[in-house]
């Protein structure tokens, strides 16, 4: 059977460029670095871009951000995706992994609700600006569907999803029922290029946009407002110093086991 399959993606600062957070809030500064699609998501686009494939089916690719974030979701839909839904709204600028899943959450369930009822929904398994890794699980608590977190193979037969799920010690073979929640790791797969021909159709692919106001929330529930965890405090970090020099005159091996020890690592 064809499946529906929601991919949410997050734009995030280049993982290559230094980065600052906003004095005026101690927020990250996203505007200080370019911006990119969440290394961890391009896999959970082609991922879910492979099963459509093997299901005739399609994919949409769901994203809370600012107006910019439609750079990240043409880029999705340049890989091969279907169609994107963008929230944005000012009040969501400072939000949290609790305040994002809730507002993730109220999207699937508005696009639920306008007869997008979806089979699986697919994550990355962490994102590069913040490493929580908490997203996954809180967004399949808030839909109460089963989750499958850490997936290195995902399979299905249309009404059932089995996945490894990676482990320190090898992988555990999981299944449940559709639909499900779906979070993947980098061993997966490797994500397909953006094609000239697939970077023009983006262009025609359609692209909803959704605020707070259309998904029922309150400005306090989410942003700076309504966030579990704040920063009190911040410092640039110093300048790298020029390290000890240590010369060896028949007792280096001393001096670097005296130096180990100081810093009690032997």
């Amino acid at each position: 059977m064809p499946m529906k399959i929601v991919v949410c993606v997050k734009q995030v600062p280049d993982t290559a460029s230094e980065k600052a957070l906003r004095s005026e809030d101690s927020t990250l500064d996203r505007d200080a670095v370019d911006a990119v699609m969440n290394e961890m998501d391009e896999f959970a686009v082609e991922e879910a871009l492979q099963l459509a494939e093997r299901t005739d089916g399609e994919v949409t690719v769901l994203l809370m951000g600012p107006d910019q974030g439609t750079e990240t979701i043409r880029k999705a839909l340049s890989m091969g995706a279907h169609k994107g839904i963008h929230v944005v709204d000012d009040a969501l600028h400072g939000s949290d992994a609790v305040a994002t899943s809730a507002v993730l959450a109220a999207a699937l369930a508005s696009e639920e609700g306008a007869g997008g009822a979806y089979d699986l929904i697919i994550l990355g398994s962490e994102a590069s600006d913040a490493r929580t890794s908490l997203v996954p699980a809180m967004l399949a608590e808030r839909l109460g569907l089963p989750q499958l977190t850490f997936a290195q193979k995902v399979d299905t037969d249309g009404a059932n999803v089995t996945v490894e799920r990676l482990t320190d010690y090898g992988h555990d073979v999981v299944t449940s029922g559709l639909p499900a929640v779906v979070s993947v790791v980098e061993k997966i797969n490797e994500p397909r290029y953006p094609s000239f021909k697939g970077i023009m159709a983006a262009k025609k692919k359609p692209v909803s946009t959704l605020d707070l106001g259309d998904l029922g929330l309150d400005a306090a529930e989410v942003g700076a407002a309504g966030a579990w965890s704040k920063v009190e405090d911040f410092a640039v970090r110093p300048p790298r110093t020029t390290g000890e020099l240590v010369k060896d005159e028949g007792d280096g091996g001393k001096q670097l086991v005296s130096f180990l020890a100081s810093r009690k690592l032997v």
